[in-house]
């Protein structure tokens, strides 16, 4: 989801521990494909046999992977993970468009750590680790360390969806990293919001017009199913994180019967999905800022924002009130209303000592810089800044929001937005000028499929926190209750998003283990006390 870190990872990948830490038409050939269901027979003079119909996708199903080294440069920390952790690397080729399957094609990245366990062999579990547009190759040694002993059953794979990260790129050279910002306080500054986010329209028109129709989450679907058919599985297993939530349910509803064991981290609900999926977050956003407070409160001799949550969450405030009067000076940067609430949004999606001191620091720095001092920022704000502030991370931004772009329509004229965020009033000037302003997807040319009508289907586990501010616990429940075959893993009283393998919760990874074993969800639901620090 576009909603996490906004780090180098970006805005929706989970942080991941120690080293690494968003006029429809359907496309009705292409919906035929994405059920592996073949055009029906030409009539023909009464045979004995009807033959069944040529596969049009038979050359991207039969493919088979060239392994190698993953290592693509004397730079590629990533790369030499992969390689010491044991993995090989592959190219699928798949179509850019699934309509037209002997036109123009892309690749895919992937990358796989076989199971060592082959008597006892589940299957491949494939990966998505959110975003959307996060990239997910180097995820297999982080996430068999989560396994413990499960991960010798699996082949664990990586996958970097179609033009994310080592596949085929769409960039569209933006001048930052993420099309997020806040609107602002008032009119001048929203129509500020609205030129930024046409301007971001446009460069994706110039610079990337030929991929941004074919970007949507049904065509990942339908790449995950050319990747299961190509490494010859009958079906995968498959573990989402975030945004990964929505792409699993998805691929679930396109292609029934071709998952096994399907493990959803941090649900998004369908119903929520859209290029406005922040509105609703508000609530969980206030809730985790006060838990943070707490925090820095008791951490004052370090960070000296105050020794009560009430007066640093007055220091909050006042970099807030500052910014919108005049930017705020850290470096090379310039800080001003519109990115002010996206660095405090940014810090919110980790609950963790490492994450609460990284955001303490940077509203220490944005503190200092208040009054026209210049400050340098420490090296995690410095990082933020750098995402928002320059083109470094353009191809993670120009990605995210052409997925949701192609995924829904947005509201096209600005002054719906400008209602909603009147209609927010100003009881939230923090959190809510972000989850309600105007993005590109309203100056994007309308989605060619309609959103995926997501049909609950074979067994899955849920897992979410209470506090999750990025996908809400409330989202979770319904998405539960509208499944009768799933099981919900709720993790108490932990401001966290995304949980297996990150949080440290014993009953959080050992519930999703026992499942990955056994195939078996737990009799009932599971609550989770928080793990003593």
């Amino acid at each position: 989801m576009m909603t996490g870190s906004t780090s180098r990872g970006g805005p929706g990948r989970p942080r991941r521990p120690a080293a690494r830490a968003a006029a429809a038409v359907a496309l009705g050939l292409a919906g035929a494909l994405s059920l592996g269901a073949a055009p029906a027979p030409e009539a023909a003079p009464a045979p004995a046999v009807a033959r069944p119909a040529a596969d049009p996708l038979a050359r991207f199903h039969h493919q088979r992977p060239h392994w190698k080294s993953c290592v693509l440069g004397p730079d590629d920390a990533t790369g030499r993970e992969l390689d010491r952790a044991g993995a090989r690397c592959a190219d699928i080729s798949v179509p850019l468009d699934y309509s037209r399957p002997d036109g123009r094609t892309i690749t895919v990245a992937i990358s796989r750590i076989k199971g060592t366990d082959t008597a006892h062999r589940v299957g491949a579990l494939l990966l998505n680790s959110g975003g959307p547009g996060g990239q997910t190759v180097g995820d297999p040694p982080f996430v068999r360390a989560a396994m413990k002993e499960v991960a010798a059953r699996y082949d664990v794979v990586g996958v970097d969806p179609r033009f994310v990260g080592r596949s085929t790129p769409l960039d569209c050279r933006w001048p930052t990293g993420s099309m997020v910002r806040g609107a602002g306080t008032g009119r001048a500054g929203f129509d500020r919001m609205t030129a930024f986010a046409a301007d971001l329209a446009r460069r994706c028109r110039a610079h990337a017009g030929d991929l941004l129709p074919y970007a949507g989450t049904r065509n990942t679907a339908r790449d995950m199913d050319v990747i299961r058919a190509a490494l010859g599985e009958r079906r995968i297993s498959y573990l989402g994180y975030s945004y990964g939530t929505y792409l699993g349910q998805v691929y679930a509803t396109m292609f029934p019967g071709r998952t096994d064991r399907v493990v959803l981290d941090g649900v998004i609900n369908p119903a929520d999905y859209s290029p406005r999926l922040l509105r609703g977050t508000e609530r969980a956003n206030r809730h985790a800022l006060a838990d943070w407070a707490d925090w820095a409160a008791a951490h004052d001799a370090a960070y000296g924002l105050g020794r009560t949550r009430g007066a640093v969450l007055a220091a909050v405030r006042e970099v807030r009130s500052a910014a919108a009067r005049t930017p705020l000076r850290l470096g090379a940067y310039r800080v001003d209303e519109h990115v002010l609430p996206v660095i405090v949004f940014n810090g919110l999606s980790q609950d963790n000592p490492t994450a609460y001191g990284e955001l303490a620091e940077g509203v220490r720095d944005l503190r200092r810089a208040v009054g026209g001092r210049e400050t340098t920022p420490s090296p995690a704000l410095a990082g933020v800044l750098g995402f928002l502030l320059t083109g470094h991370d353009s191809a993670y931004g120009s990605v995210q929001t052409a997925i949701l772009c192609a995924d829904v329509a947005a509201p096209r004229d600005p002054e719906t937005y400008w209602r909603d965020l009147r209609r927010a009033g100003t009881g939230d000037r923090l959190f809510a000028p972000v989850t309600h302003d105007i993005n590109p997807c309203a100056f994007w040319d309308p989605p060619r499929e309609p959103p995926t009508a997501v049909r609950a289907g074979r067994p899955a586990l849920l897992v979410n926190a209470t506090g999750d501010p990025r996908t809400t616990y409330r989202g979770a429940r319904e998405v539960h209750r509208g499944w009768p075959g799933s099981r919900l893993v709720t993790q108490r009283d932990a401001d966290q998003h995304a949980l297996y393998g990150v949080f440290g919760s014993p009953c959080v990874d050992g519930t999703v283990n026992a499942y990955l074993a056994t195939g078996r969800l737990p009799a009932g639901d599971v609550t989770c006390a928080r793990p003593a620090a």
